[in-house]
């Protein structure tokens, strides 16, 4: 494999440097793409390997539906399309053909969550991890670095099952974790730094607003914060969550999603059936007509941001 980048970069960036290097040895890696190529970061992809994409148009039913015949030929298919439209008017297919079928395609929903921030509430996924928990027989990744998109995409090349990543747009750290040797696997979470008064549960680019606000908690009120970064909704870490509740201390989810159906009610679901009773908050977009603007600035009015992170864990502390 070539070298990949160790500078920040967008996670669709490094998703496109790494299936690059996958499918310069690799002749069953295949990229279908719904006019998306550009969005997706795909173009140098398509001028390397012109054998290895097929561009369907703006047709995501059919997108999923030709990802999933090469797929059952034996093909590593990548599914590419933004978040928004692959799980609405693609949900059948994905329901279907794919995870019903136990068609191994790696589905790829790019600038997810609210990355198309100006376009409005068509362009928002907010609904992706609700839809998708519901179906059997997928797994759901939202890597939080550049590290863990790498590395998810390396794995995700290799599984013989369904799995949806979830990518946005902006430039992210390379890696947010301190230990530059510590493993990734899909399925289990990764704890960015330890903490013993409070404890952050964030997935994709909601993890680094986490960060920001450990450290003004940190700084300013000497408030120690656990940070994980659990990159895969679906299945959950529950060894890594049961143990991280077991000191009995607030727990705070972050998304880039509804509070309804996502992160946050999966944790709660599964903490609470197994008798915890730590302080809880779900921190994402709420049950409303979601406002338009640049992800920052979404992510700033709906408190996903280090000042309104830190106001929220002590808000949660002091219940």
């Amino acid at each position: 494999m070539e070298e990949i980048k160790t500078i920040d970069a967008a996670n669709l960036e490094v998703f496109s440097e790494v299936l690059q290097s996958l499918a310069a040895t690799d002749r069953d890696i295949m990229v279908v793409t719904s006019d998306s190529r550009g969005s997706g970061k795909l173009v140098p992809f398509g001028q390397k390997y012109p054998e290895q994409i097929v561009e369907v148009g703006i047709a995501e039913q059919n997108l999923v539906g030709v990802a999933t015949g090469l797929a059952s030929m034996g093909k590593k298919a990548f599914a590419v399309s933004p978040a928004c439209f692959l799980t609405a008017r693609a949900l059948e297919q994905i329901k279907n053909d794919v995870a019903y079928s136990d068609n191994p395609v790696k589905l790829i929903g790019i600038s997810a969550g609210v990355s198309y921030g100006a376009l409005g509430t068509t362009h928002h996924s907010l609904h992706d991890y609700a839809v998708l928990r519901a179906i059997n027989n997928i797994t759901i990744v939202a890597p939080a670095d550049n590290f863990e998109t790498a590395e998810a995409i390396k794995q995700a090349a290799e599984m013989t099952s369904p799995i949806y990543l979830r990518f946005g747009k902006k430039t992210m750290p390379a890696n947010l974790q301190s230990d530059l040797n510590a493993d990734f696997k899909i399925g289990k979470g990764r704890v960015i730094q330890e903490g013993n008064d409070l404890t952050f549960i964030a997935t994709g680019e909601a993890v680094l607003p986490c960060v920001e606000a450990a450290k003004l908690l940190e700084k300013e009120h000497n408030i120690s914060c656990k940070i994980i970064s659990l990159h895969t909704i679906k299945p959950l870490d529950t060894e890594l969550l049961l143990a991280s509740a077991a000191n009995g201390k607030a727990i705070i989810t972050v998304e880039e999603h509804s509070i309804n159906g996502g992160l946050g009610e999966a944790v709660a679901s599964l903490l609470f059936q197994n008798g915890c009773t730590n302080k809880f908050k779900i921190v994402g977009l709420p049950d409303d007509h979601t406002v338009s603007g640049s992800q920052i600035e979404i992510f700033n009015h709906y408190g996903i941001s280090a000042e309104g992170l830190k106001n929220t864990a002590l808000n949660t502390i002091n219940l």
